[in-house]
């Protein structure tokens, strides 16, 4: 809408203003058409969208959370089987060390067994030699058979005395041959318990490897398919949050075509006002905009008031008219201004006393200083009003124009349009005016 105030048009304005006695207040706007105005459902329902979207998403960060958790103690779960795996396999070697040592003692028992045996053969012999002996010289073999046997006392005594005899060595075989068959007895036993208690232990040990191979696998299946299904979880947790965005930005869209619409409709409605305005013409009081004065102020008036309805740009304005806005890194930017053509409250001062051939800074500060200080109590239409954030020059941050029956015109703020309002007295004004002409 700025954009086409040209030059042209303010001239042709002002000329309708002096044929109608300097008495209007300012001249319609031409508005472009009114922008798309979504409706209410439209922006409910894109919020519930959004809302929703917002929930899944939840949802499944919750299930992603229990499912990341779960995928945790599956693999933890992997570990400890393959640590049990671990030991399964040092015992089963042990066990087989074991086997091992313990068939080596059979085969050792063998050996021992199999000298004992021949050592049981060669005593055998020497004792068939002894009997043979004593058969040849007509003893009985054995202290009792040949005390039994005697026939006479001498008899007796003879027998008893080959008994002496021989009881130091060769009658001691028959004791060493039962020893040597214990013996061997005792070393097969023991060969035979080693080598099955080694055989029952390697035994138990592979059934425990195969036990701990067999979980292992399980707890990797187990792991792998919770590790598919948290993949899968985060790939839907990914499509859903650039759903939420996507809806997010939906309702953004809706918002921001609804606040165009109500730019518009501010600065429609303000062009209404001006045209009723200037139907009606000069009425005094009652708070209806009139121009008070004639020459150099009327002309001050008359060139603010032809900015009715312009749009907010901060940084915009000059002598000439509105101009674009400038960054100022924070609200402006946030409402567009550096791409709008309009007016800051001080480059409306600019724009207006330029009609008056005065040319002022544009920075309400320096504007302040620019003229004659006059109370509140004494302010007349054309003087410059300045509200500060601290009630010093050095808080100045706005500056508006009064045209009398205590209103004043002003470039707001950002997403307004230049407009005509009641002077406040209670935000922040500094207790004296400027005065120009």
């Amino acid at each position: 809408m700025a954009a086409g105030w040209s030059r042209h048009r303010r001239v042709a304005a002002f000329a309708v203003l002096v044929a109608i006695g300097l008495t209007t207040t300012q001249t319609a706007v031409a508005l472009p058409p009114p922008p798309p105005n979504p409706s209410d459902s439209a922006i409910s329902a894109a919020q519930a969208q959004a809302k929703a979207k917002a929930d899944q998403v939840g949802q499944i960060t919750s299930q992603l959370s229990a499912a990341q958790a779960a995928l945790q103690r599956l693999q933890d779960d992997v570990e400890l089987k393959q640590e049990n795996a671990n030991k399964a396999m040092v015992d089963l070697q042990a066990a087989q060390d074991a086997a091992a040592a313990a068939q080596r003692g059979a085969d050792a028992a063998k050996v021992a067994a199999a000298a004992a045996g021949k050592a049981i053969d060669d005593l055998r012999g020497q004792v068939d030699q002894f009997a043979a002996g004593s058969f040849e010289q007509g003893a009985v073999l054995g202290s009792v058979a040949a005390y039994l046997t005697a026939t006479s006392p001498k008899d007796l005594l003879e027998r008893q005395q080959l008994l002496n005899d021989i009881s130091g060595s060769e009658l001691n075989i028959l004791d060493r041959m039962q020893q040597a068959r214990t013996e061997k007895a005792n070393a097969d036993s023991l060969a035979r318990a080693a080598l099955s208690t080694a055989q029952a232990k390697q035994a138990a040990a592979a059934a425990a490897k195969h036990a701990a191979d067999v979980a292992i696998a399980v707890a990797e299946t187990a792991a792998q398919n919770e590790a598919a299904q948290t993949a899968q979880l985060q790939a839907n947790q990914d499509a859903l949050a650039q759903q939420l965005a996507s809806a997010q930005a939906n309702v953004a869209d809706l918002r921001a075509a609804r606040q165009q619409y109500l730019n518009w409709l501010a600065q429609k409605q303000a062009a209404d006002a001006a045209a009723a305005a200037a139907a009606r013409g000069r009425v005094g009081g009652g708070g209806v905009i009139t121009i008070i004065g004639s020459g150099s102020v009327a002309d001050v008036l008359r060139r603010a008031m032809s900015a009715i309805g312009i749009m907010y740009a901060w940084g915009g304005g000059d002598a000439s008219g509105p101009t674009r806005g400038i960054h100022d890194g924070g609200v402006a930017d946030s409402f567009g201004d550096f791409n709008k053509i309009g007016f800051d409250c001080s480059g409306l001062m600019v724009y207006a006393f330029a009609g008056a051939g005065v040319s002022l800074p544009h920075f309400s500060g320096y504007q302040y200083e620019a003229g004659q200080h006059v109370p509140l109590s004494a302010i007349q239409p054309g003087d410059m009003l300045f509200y500060s954030s601290n009630g010093s020059v050095s808080g100045i941050h706005h500056v508006t124009l009064y045209i009398g029956h205590g209103q004043m015109i002003e470039a707001y703020a950002s997403g307004f349009p230049v407009r005509v309002t009641q002077v406040r007295y209670d935000g922040g004004i500094m207790p004296f005016a400027t005065r120009m002409l």
